[in-house]
């Protein structure tokens, strides 16, 4: 018709056409319930409008908006009220989730990230969700690469953050990871999505801030975000490869676990490769993601090593790790427990 505007259909491979959506939430249709984590950026705003449009298609699991307030800015409040109203013109239900109580004055992105996840975990519980979702991309992926390798961090660490996760029994999934934000904002601004801009974004005490600001620079000696998030894939593959092989090792040591200890034959520790021993000890320690942080990881690799010196030597060895007592017997097992209270801090 004359006079009205007709928008252009999407072109065969765009992601966010009604086929990619089914390919991108395809992992979402067994879900009971999804929890949206929307913070009013342009990133979960797509988010938030192409599950909505992606639930009408078909009958589909219910979805639910959250946003959580940090009680950090004075405006986030108004942010939550904005994304409810959004919500609400798409038929969605939205809970705004307050972060209350004292705010620590050091590491306050990390305790930000835990408070958020908690938050809605037990919104996801409440409502009888099984899964969450949350708008990160292929920027954010490249993003955390930098910021893992320049902790140190091990292969662990270096996969970056995977497609699906557990929370405490909710199935927190990344459906955008393989997106680059421009996309998503291209899609905000065509579609006349309204969204936020977060001032906290441009503040450079963040390192994340930093980090995206030298992201053009890396970008143009070919260290670019999809090659840095390759990499991640990768190393995510070669990590799950050698977990499966440590729990395979440390099967093979005949574990007993008795009365809060677990024990296993200590020669699995010199008989393996390195990085495969560091592996099944950190597994009889219970650690997941020991490998994430540089210095409990350079102390697992020492205590790693001095162990497999002892078996080498026949001798016994008792030290501390992780919370734990790991003791080397001269009969050639190694048991691990609770470290006594008395020594904790040493």
């Amino acid at each position: 018709m004359k006079g009205q505007a007709v928008a252009a259909p999407p072109p065969p491979d765009d992601p966010l056409s009604d086929d990619g959506l089914e390919r991108l939430f395809d992992s979402l249709i067994q879900a009971l319930g999804i929890v949206i984590a929307v913070s009013g950026g342009p990133d979960s705003m797509a988010l938030m409008q192409c599950l909505a449009r992606w639930a009408s298609r078909h009958p589909r699991p219910p979805l639910f908006a959250a946003t959580v307030d940090h009680g950090l800015r004075p405006e986030a409040a108004d942010e939550a009220a904005f994304v409810a109203r959004e919500a609400a013109a798409l038929g969605l239900p939205h809970r705004t989730l307050p972060w209350l109580g004292e705010k620590p004055r050091t590491g306050i992105q990390e305790a930000a990230r835990e408070a958020r996840y908690r938050l809605l975990v037990h919104y996801a519980r409440e409502v009888g969700a099984s899964h969450l979702v949350t708008a990160h991309t292929l920027d954010d992926q490249a993003e955390t690469v930098m910021m893992r390798l320049a902790r140190g961090s091990g292969l662990a660490g270096l996969s970056g953050m995977r497609r699906e996760t557990d929370r405490q029994g909710i199935r927190h999934v990344r459906p955008l990871l393989d997106l680059p934000k421009s996309v998503l904002l291209d899609r905000c601004r065509s579609r006349g999505w309204p969204f936020l801009v977060d001032p906290s974004n441009a503040n450079e005490l963040y390192a994340r801030v930093r980090w995206r600001r030298l992201m053009p620079l890396l970008a143009k000696e070919g260290l670019t975000a999809e090659r840095l998030a390759r990499l991640a894939g990768r190393a995510a593959l070669a990590d799950e490869a050698l977990d499966a092989k440590a729990r395979e090792a440390l099967e093979r040591a005949e574990p007993v676990a008795e009365g809060g200890m677990l024990s296993f034959r200590a020669a699995v520790l010199a008989d393996e490769p390195f990085e495969i021993a560091l592996r099944v000890l950190e597994l009889a320690l219970g650690g997941e993601g020991l490998g994430l942080e540089s210095r409990r990881l350079h102390r697992l690799e020492a205590c790693t090593e001095r162990l497999r010196e002892a078996v080498g030597r026949g001798e016994a060895l008792r030290l501390t790790l992780a919370g734990a007592l790991v003791r080397l017997e001269r009969s050639g097992r190694v048991s691990l427990g609770p470290e006594p209270s008395r020594r904790r801090g040493r």
